[in-house]
């Protein structure tokens, strides 16, 4: 199964989860990371795992900027684990 987003839900995502993110990290000095999905999309790694956003591949984690992120990357995690 291919999941398919288009380029105005990718922006969506990017857009809210990003500013929410951002704010949050700022405010908090929490630790971050990088959306393997949407490159460039900082994540609060403690909010994505309360919030369930969030994979185990091959020994290592990965955090997502929205909800959306990780069923793209459930159908090609080696894609996403190469590019993080």
């Amino acid at each position: 199964m291919t999941i398919r987003r288009n380029e105005s839900e990718h922006a969506m995502c990017n857009s809210e989860a990003s500013s929410r993110h951002t704010d949050t990290a700022a405010e908090a000095g929490a630790e971050t990371a990088e959306c393997p999905v949407m490159r460039g999309s900082l994540v609060v790694k403690a909010d994505a795992e309360a919030a369930g956003l969030f994979r185990d591949y091959e020994g290592e984690r990965y955090w997502f900027c929205c909800a959306g992120c990780g069923p793209a990357f459930d159908a090609d995690p080696a894609k996403y684990a190469i590019a993080a």
